[in-house]
């Protein structure tokens, strides 16, 4: 599969590069953060929170909406499966990572979607981007045999546990607030997920 840079004009569909704000706090401080073999994520970090950047991040790229950051470390080589939000993820990256992307109109009507439509974008080490609401994603990818550290910022509370059950059409893939899950039959994820994709689960060699 073509791994594409981020400045490639492909990107701009999915989100756009971060600019003007200084991400060296960030990254030193997530060089303390666990990089298993297997992929974590954590929605909200204390010490990342606590970082000047915050206020910054919540500030320019939120609006001053209520933020959280977080990370997702680990490594993985696996589509697995697609999410989206109702609002827009900022993925910072502590390391080199891949991004495997695609677009919410290409979900059809019965809420399956395509592999053969994902593409694969080089997120280097110190960068952030936007990734847009309709912009598809799940956990990033590694390089090579290394593992993967990539910060995770979205509105307050999103991946967090649902209220209440949620069945049929979309709201039945809505799998924690503000997180709508399209899995694969070969994700490993958990029984029941609502699954979605069709065609090859993309691995990256």
């Amino acid at each position: 599969m073509e791994i594409k840079k981020i400045t490639d004009p492909a990107f701009r569909k999915y989100g756009k590069i971060l600019t003007g704000i200084d991400f060296t706090g960030l990254v030193e401080e997530m060089q303390k953060t666990p990089c298993p073999d297997n992929v974590i994520y954590e929605p909200s970090i204390a010490e990342l929170e606590a970082l000047p950047v915050y206020g910054e991040l919540q500030r320019v790229c939120y609006g001053e909406l209520p933020i959280q950051v977080g990370y997702c470390n680990g490594y993985n080589k696996k589509l697995n499966a697609v999410e989206y939000h109702r609002s827009s993820e900022l993925d910072i990256a502590a390391s080199d990572a891949i991004l495997l992307l695609g677009w919410q109109p290409d979900v059809t009507e019965d809420y399956t979607y395509e592999t053969a439509k994902i593409e694969a974008f080089l997120l280097p080490k110190g960068v952030g981007v936007e990734l847009y609401a309709t912009t598809l994603h799940y956990a990033p990818c590694s390089t090579g045999n290394a593992g993967f550290r990539v910060v995770i910022v979205l509105p307050r509370d999103t991946n967090l546990p649902l209220d209440v059950a949620h069945e049929g059409g979309e709201d039945g893939h809505l799998t924690a607030k503000n997180k709508w899950l399209i899995g694969h039959p070969e994700g490993g994820l958990p029984e029941g997920s609502p699954l979605g994709l069709i065609g090859e689960n993309i691995t990256l060699d």
